[in-house]
């Protein structure tokens, strides 16, 4: 059932948001996976995608101005391209981290992470693309708060293992950075989903 009227521009520029944040994930752990080398090689591209998403996000907060009526209460329209963004820019932070700081080789907790962002981020596409049906939004915001546990719990063990086996100062630092940034755009994900909750208990 149809919750939400349909003002298209509006959900065409969410789900260019969403496309866009699948494709950069993608990229993000095709790189960790095949290495610091691949990463730097293909990284250039995240960096791509995250100048796209800025357009957008630029774009609809000026449609917001411009709009008189919106599908969506504006407050919630501006929270959740701004909660997308905030994915983007992680990945790029993330992506970026790991090629300047040289970490090779790249750990499994890290791959492990990114194979887990990569799910939830498909998540949050399927869910903004069933944005104006209540039930079928639920059971992705239900998904993606499972998943993000599962990465909570990763990172917890990645950061014991981590202080307990390392010597390195130095490279502790620059992992526990990279944890935290990947833990941080996982729990951006979840802004994704809280946001969208709010849509569907508003409209329903």
């Amino acid at each position: 059932m149809r919750i939400l009227p349909r003002e298209e521009k509006f959900f065409e520029l969410l789900n260019k948001q969403t496309r866009l944040l699948t494709e950069a994930a993608a990229i993000l752990l095709e790189g960790v996976e095949a290495g610091n080398g691949h990463l730097k090689a293909i990284g250039p591209r995240i960096e791509q995608y995250e100048h796209e998403c800025d357009e957008i996000l630029h774009e609809l907060f000026k449609r917001l101005n411009q709009t008189f009526i919106t599908p969506l209460d504006p407050e919630d329209i501006q929270s959740l391209c701004s909660h997308l963004d905030d994915v983007m820019d992680g990945m790029e932070e993330a992506a970026h981290c790991i090629v300047s700081y040289k970490i090779d080789p790249i750990p499994q907790p890290v791959i492990d992470i990114c194979r887990f962002l990569v799910k939830t981020v498909a998540e949050v596409k399927a869910a903004v693309e069933v944005m104006d049906k209540n039930r079928e939004i639920l059971k992705h915001c239900i998904e993606i708060n499972r998943l993000e546990g599962q990465v909570d719990q990763i990172v917890r063990l990645a950061v014991v293992d981590l202080y307990d086996n390392e010597t390195n100062p130095i490279l502790i630092m620059k992992l526990k950075e990279i944890y935290d940034v990947l833990e941080w755009t996982v729990d951006c994900c979840e802004d994704v989903s809280d946001v969208l909750q709010t849509v569907v208990v508003k409209n329903s």
